[in-house]
């Protein structure tokens, strides 16, 4: 069982900066890809990065290529997401997931999630 706690989230105007971290309970914390989404309002929940197991490759949707980052420090169980250079349409929940496969883009693969945390861009 993993237990998973964003954190960082909050008002940011756009151009600016946010780094989200995702804390993770457990021993096997190495085991899971680890990934984030975003669902906006009105919207499906979507992929935004993830980051396998060594931390060593990561993966991000379009949208947010060159922009953000996610990494992870395994021997804090923890996983981030340095957003930079924000837009309005940032503008979401955005959730910490685990996966012990390799469904890495796909929502409902993912074993654990963790409650959200709401980031919003503002003009």
């Amino acid at each position: 069982q993993v237990h998973l706690v964003e954190s960082g989230g909050g008002l940011v105007q756009a151009g600016g900066s946010l780094r989200l971290s995702c804390a993770a309970s457990g021993r096997t914390f190495q085991n899971y890809l680890m990934g984030w989404f975003r669902q906006a309002p009105g919207k499906e929940r979507e992929f935004v990065a993830a980051v396998s197991r060594s931390g060593g490759t990561p993966y991000y949707a379009d949208s947010v290529k060159d922009r953000f980052t996610i990494s992870r420090d395994n021997a804090k169980n923890t996983v981030f997401l340095q957003m930079n250079s924000l837009k309005l349409e940032d503008t979401a929940v955005y959730y910490c997931a685990a996966e012990s496969g390799s469904f890495i883009y796909t929502p409902r693969k993912y074993d654990y999630w963790g409650q959200g945390t709401q980031v919003t861009v503002s003009a």
